[in-house]
């Protein structure tokens, strides 16, 4: 057995008119995340961290922003494709940690669900999930709320 750790990071801009979907949650806004697929942000992160975790590459190299294939999909279910991929190498999940970087919105009304969304898709338990926020103290492109980011580390038994 080894235990591996990985480590993700995303940002996506902000785009009026389309929808606003965190850890699986789609909120209500006027305003949502440019990207290829639904740009789920924290949802990239986890599969970036879980992927570097693997030893297997990055988000890019598995879901082209070129391939027609991954327009508008749903991040969760990239997740789900992401965990089958370290199962077939003998690894599991142990825990997620991500960090949602935005001036808003507000999370914690929805981060039981968010855990939940994570949690039901890699396969582990609730409490296994952290998902949290923190502010760019109104400095860069996140604080002038041009965009949003987001930093994972996740640990992989394998």
């Amino acid at each position: 057995m080894s235990l591996r750790v990985g480590l993700g990071y995303d940002v996506h801009r902000v785009k009026a008119g389309r929808p606003l979907v965190l850890g699986g949650v789609k909120f209500e806004s006027d305003w949502g995340l440019e990207g290829h697929s639904d740009a789920d942000v924290l949802i990239h992160a986890v599969g970036d961290a879980l992927l570097g975790a693997a030893g297997l590459g990055d988000l890019g190299e598995h879901f082209p922003a070129g391939d027609p294939k991954w327009k508008n999909a749903s991040s969760i279910d990239l997740l789900q494709r992401i965990v089958k991929l370290l199962g077939e190498r003998g690894a599991r999940v142990e825990n997620v940690d991500v960090m949602l970087v935005a001036e808003a919105p507000k999370l914690a009304p929805h981060r039981a669900a968010m855990c939940a969304n994570i949690a039901n898709a890699i396969g582990i338990a609730p409490d296994r999930v952290s998902v949290k926020a923190t502010t760019n103290e109104t400095l860069g492109a996140i604080g002038r709320r041009e965009g949003l980011a987001a930093l994972a580390v996740a640990l992989v038994e394998r």
